[in-house]
């Protein structure tokens, strides 16, 4: 970060006077007390617990000053209104000051993969800090801008959204230069109302752009209505300006060609839709002035985000598909779909464990019940639901899965029947089988994988 307390204050317009303390260089911010380093900035925000109960253990840590809303005794200290508005500005300022090139990402589908391969492309040929974990929101993203080295060259933030106008405070702060948007899909519905709500809220990347930057957007009359005028518009998807014209799918990786490339790319992952964010990622890397050669040999060593598609082993030798880290129809449909292309291994059978998809609203039971239409009984022969939503898909995978096939464990406020789940699947799975987990991270399927690992 390198950025001094007097001009922190200055930038922040401090209501108190800060040279009453010495200058000195804050280093990083950190909101939690005990990560606190010799020379970082504490910001105490509002949580379960208030983060100004922990000022004074962040000043016995090596805190060099901190954040604050309230008057203090001791210090070094800025005193501001609202400490997360002024934690947000002083990442934007800090972007302002730097000469780095920020290249930001959303999307309903894709957005942390598309985000990790965008920066191992941009890594390549330049200095590149990108979003750690799921750091995308208010807090992480300027937590992740004001952590980035001072030598970076090109910054890929990741923003998600949970309410209309997350990503437009996004947007603001970092002044993309670079925007892409993956996906319009049906996460957190329950929030938005309909999936033209979810396109009107990520297409508020483009508000904080700087004019001629290059917006990236798949090819779906959802998103027409929310155009900026200002942006270079490249649009994604068959018939669009950038499109897949070949892709060849194996079970732990693909090759694709696009009709911008002179060669195709391997890809050492699975799934179309990892080919079409691949594909995105790659567009805008060349824009940036990555050579296609390079482009290839990244890819080529890919390393994504733990817990998004991954190829696993159970103890006893079965393939594992693990995407646990979150659901949505969309999502559930594109590796049913893939895992259910991919050959069966010699003797082996496909086993599936499905778990609910949360945030979708009113109809979140009618949206689980759909996927049954990506269900086919004589690919996927076990098929275990977990959740109080899958009901809903239970109710019509037992017409047609034939008697047996079909498992359902409840979870609700009341019962949780988790350890039925794992002890079903470690009974069903045997050396030769495959077996797809998939359900939103809060339904903990994570552990059941962990629990296939070790046996």
């Amino acid at each position: 970060m390198q950025i001094s307390l007097y001009e922190a204050a200055e930038v922040l317009a401090a209501k108190n006077d800060v040279r009453a303390f010495s200058d000195r260089v804050l280093t990083k911010p950190e909101f939690d007390s005990r990560l606190i380093e010799a020379g970082d900035l504490f910001v105490p925000l509002k949580g379960a617990r208030d983060g100004h109960d922990f000022i004074a253990a962040a000043f016995e840590k090596g805190a060099a000053a901190t954040l604050s809303a309230i008057e203090l005794d001791q210090g070094p200290y800025i005193l501001v209104d609202d400490v997360l508005a002024a934690f947000q500005r002083l990442a934007q300022y800090v972007l302002e000051k730097m000469p780095v090139d920020v290249l930001a990402v959303t999307g309903s589908n894709g957005k942390t993969t598309t985000k990790d391969m965008l920066a191992q492309l941009l890594a390549s040929t330049y200095k590149t800090y990108k979003t750690q974990g799921n750091y995308n929101n208010e807090i992480g993203l300027p937590y992740t801008v004001l952590h980035m080295p001072d030598d970076t060259e090109k910054l890929v933030l990741e923003m998600g959204q949970d309410h209309l106008g997350d990503i437009h405070l996004l947007s603001e702060i970092a002044r993309p230069k670079t925007a892409i948007v993956t996906l319009i899909g049906e996460a957190h519905l329950e929030f938005f109302g309909s999936r033209r709500e979810i396109a009107q809220g990520k297409m508020q990347i483009a508000d904080g752009m700087k004019e001629g930057g290059l917006l990236l957007l798949p090819a779906d009359k959802l998103v027409n209505d929310f155009l900026p005028q200002t942006q270079r518009l490249v649009r994604f998807g068959p018939d669009a300006d950038i499109f897949l014209t070949r892709l060849e799918e194996r079970r732990d990786s693909l090759t694709f060609a696009a009709n911008f490339l002179e060669e195709e790319i391997f890809l050492p992952v699975t799934g179309k839709y990892n080919a079409s964010n691949a594909m995105i990622a790659a567009y805008a890397a060349l824009q940036e002035g990555v050579s296609e050669a390079a482009v290839r040999q990244a890819f080529a060593q890919l390393e994504l985000t733990r817990n998004r598609t991954e190829w696993k082993k159970a103890d006893n030798g079965a393939d594992i598909l693990s995407d646990v880290y979150n659901a949505n129809p969309t999502a559930m449909r594109l590796i049913l779909e893939t895992f259910s292309t991919i050959d069966a291994n010699p003797g082996g059978r496909k086993l599936a464990v499905l778990a609910d998809m949360k945030e979708l609203g009113a109809d979140s039971r009618s949206m689980h019940g759909s996927i049954i239409t990506s269900l086919n009984p004589e690919v996927i022969t076990q098929l275990f639901l977990y959740g109080d939503d899958m009901a809903a898909l239970y109710d019509y995978a037992k017409e047609i899965f034939p008697p047996g096939q079909v498992r359902y464990f409840v979870k609700t406020a009341d019962q949780d029947q988790f350890d039925q789940l794992t002890e079903a699947v470690k009974t069903a799975l045997q050396p030769a089988d495959q077996i797809l987990l998939k359900g939103s991270n809060s339904m903990n399927l994570a552990q059941l994988v962990e629990e296939l690992e070790k046996g």
